[in-house]
């Protein structure tokens, strides 16, 4: 008998494809004995931090003592990685049974019906099944695409429902304004849930929120970000940051994480308003302490040159980067070493980093929707124009370092545009 890969098959190409909508999930489920009725949960939605947010709530969650589910995606380094209880990924053995008893149904379904589901729907049906038969007290869930018709949103009303910073991605299926992206990213809303938002900068999608909210009659909780006071990086490696008066020291160093930790600390404020228990001290202040998420501003190499690694794959977050850069490293110049996907907007990206480069290497990522490195290359020549500015292409990330080495000396590399490309990587490393 030929040894079962549970990844092999929700990896299979046959659907991989991208059909948003909730009635393959709701009937696969409904197979399953619906295991998302014994959970609760906090479901988090937005564009840029929903993963950051995500850990910075499990690990005060955690803390507190509840044993806590965490489903997120992508994953960075293992596929293993999207599905964890109490920081600790789903075993090898685990993975195999529960992606056996989804496999049994999903099959069934498409017997009956015509229609298998898709990839991430079967992801989503096996975390829930994992968080169930592990007695999760309550489950972090990070909204794959969208909102409204994501196959996470099969849940009931969530204890807390949080919607992070919002920009202009995935616009294909959600939308090409602010307003339309924040329509599917509020279908998560729910009455009887308490919501957290982002202050989203552009009015009209933060009312869209508002009355998302009120039409659900749920309570809507805004961050007041006047009350955050955020400090340098010390030595140790730790930022601190104080809000509404409390110290919290942080170990994730960009200068956009601080915000993200609070918008988590409203979220766990809100699940305390709700009856659990969740204490400021130790809880909520070892909780984000110890939070860790990879592959955002992550330092994966002190020592010279010193090398970072950011997910930042949309115009938002590679201004996020830009911001980091000159808050922890004042004055500096980097290596850039970029990788994107060709369905984002890479010139936007592009403008944001240019001003902090003393020289590119380009790479092509691993994606089937991968542009490739000589475009990339040619869209960073043009905008550079006339400068003298070094533009390199490799023919992988192990070339790529060995010449970003080469260029940046004793001086910094960032490698950027992709999260595909942070295992990549870290293996080249």
């Amino acid at each position: 008998m030929v040894e079962f890969d549970p990844i092999a098959y929700i990896n299979e190409p046959r659907w991989q494809e991208v059909r948003p909508g909730l009635e393959r999930t709701r009937e696969l489920l409904e197979r399953m004995g619906r295991p998302q009725d014994k959970l609760k949960f906090v479901h988090v939605a937005g564009t840029n931090g929903k993963g950051s947010t995500c850990a910075y709530i499990a690990s005060m969650l955690q803390a507190a003592g509840y044993r806590t589910g965490l489903f997120t995606s992508p994953y960075i380094i293992e596929f293993a990685e999207r599905i964890r209880v109490n920081g600790e990924n789903i075993p090898a053995d685990d993975l195999r049974d529960v992606t056996l008893f989804v496999r049994e149904h999903a099959e069934a379904m498409a017997e009956a019906i015509g229609e298998h589901p898709t990839e991430f729907e079967l992801m989503t049906a096996v975390a829930f099944e994992h968080f169930a038969r592990q007695k999760c007290d309550i489950v972090v869930c990070e909204v794959g695409l969208g909102g409204r018709l994501d196959s996470t949103n099969i849940i009931d009303a969530p204890e807390v429902c949080v919607i992070t910073r919002l920009g202009l991605d995935h616009t294909g299926f959600l939308g090409d304004t602010l307003e339309a992206i924040a329509g599917e990213k509020a279908g998560i809303i729910k009455p009887g849930s308490t919501i957290v938002s982002w202050p989203q900068e552009d009015e009209a999608a933060m009312r869209v929120i508002e009355a998302t909210a009120q039409r659900n009659g749920c309570e809507l909780v805004v961050p007041d970000f006047d009350a955050l006071m955020v400090r340098g990086v010390d030595e140790a490696g730790v930022r601190r940051f104080y809000y509404d008066g409390r110290l919290f020291l942080t170990r994730l160093l960009a200068s956009y994480q601080p915000s993200n930790a609070v918008l988590a600390i409203e979220a766990a404020c809100a699940l305390r308003r709700r009856g659990w228990d969740i204490a400021y001290e130790p809880d909520m202040t070892g909780g984000i302490y110890q939070a860790a998420w990879p592959g955002r501003f992550e330092v994966v190499s002190a020592q010279p040159p010193v090398t970072i690694v950011d997910g930042g794959h949309n115009p938002q977050g590679a201004r996020a980067l830009a911001d980091s850069m000159r808050d922890v490293f004042p004055g500096q110049t980097a290596t850039f070493v970029m990788s994107v996907l060709a369905d984002k907007d890479y010139p936007a990206m592009i403008a944001e980093v240019l001003p902090l480069a003393n020289a590119f290497v380009c790479v092509t990522p691993p994606s089937p929707r991968k542009l490739e490195a000589a475009d990339l290359a040619e869209a960073i020549r043009a905008q550079a124009g006339a400068s003298a500015l070094p533009v390199e292409v490799a023919a992988s990330f192990s070339e790529a370092m060995e010449k970003a080495r080469q260029i940046a000396g004793q001086g910094i590399i960032c490698v950027f545009g992709s999260l595909y490309s942070i295992a990549e990587v870290k293996k080249a490393l």
